[in-house]
């Protein structure tokens, strides 16, 4: 039986990809599914986004990936990214993912996280394992991972809007639990 189903996410900062996200992980571990990966967050102090958040699902593990007042040679616009946390919190968390969960999730794969080589390579395997995964990607982004991503969802890749964002989590976790034979909860 086939059980690789990938959806890839989409859509413009703020049409709610990692709402989406984490609604569907919620869904899905409700209904006793076994999920790892990772999800990334806005950091914001008065009201101004200053970095980015990345939180392992299975543990919750999290720690500042981006910030505008870190040092690093790796930038996009004001954020310097910390490769490092990014590897040992997300890219953990989809490699354990690999190993041992049901579902891998991966929010986002975007300009930050294609710095980072073990990110790319787990994508990649995300991409050939026989299982389903969700996975949100970064609007603009134009890497090959990206269009490996978009290209293996085919017509699971969706563009979230204001229409569509309450209605997706719930589509998208109802196949993924019929495909493993779970019921909603």
């Amino acid at each position: 039986m086939n059980l690789r189903i990938i959806y890839a996410l989409t859509g413009p900062p703020g049409c709610g990809k990692t709402t989406a996200t984490l609604k569907i992980s919620n869904i899905l571990k409700s209904s006793n599914v076994k999920i790892d990966g990772m999800y990334t967050e806005e950091i914001r102090v008065s009201g101004r986004r200053v970095g980015f958040r990345v939180t392992r699902i299975a543990t919750g593990e999290s720690g500042v990936m981006a910030h505008v007042d870190f040092k690093s040679s790796y930038r996009v616009g004001k954020y310097f990214v910390d490769i490092k946390t990014l590897e040992n919190i997300g890219v953990a968390g989809i490699l354990n993912g690999l190993n041992s969960a049901e579902v891998v999730i991966i929010d986002e794969v975007g300009p930050m996280e294609l710095y980072s080589n073990s990110f790319i390579n787990a994508i990649r395997r995300v991409l050939l394992r026989d299982a389903p995964a969700i996975l949100t990607v970064h609007y603009r982004a134009s890497h090959p991972i990206v269009y490996d991503v978009k290209k293996t969802a085919g017509d699971r890749l969706i563009t979230l809007n204001e229409n569509s964002r309450d209605r997706i989590p719930y589509d998208v976790s109802k196949e993924i639990l019929e495909t493993l034979g779970k019921s909603t909860s």
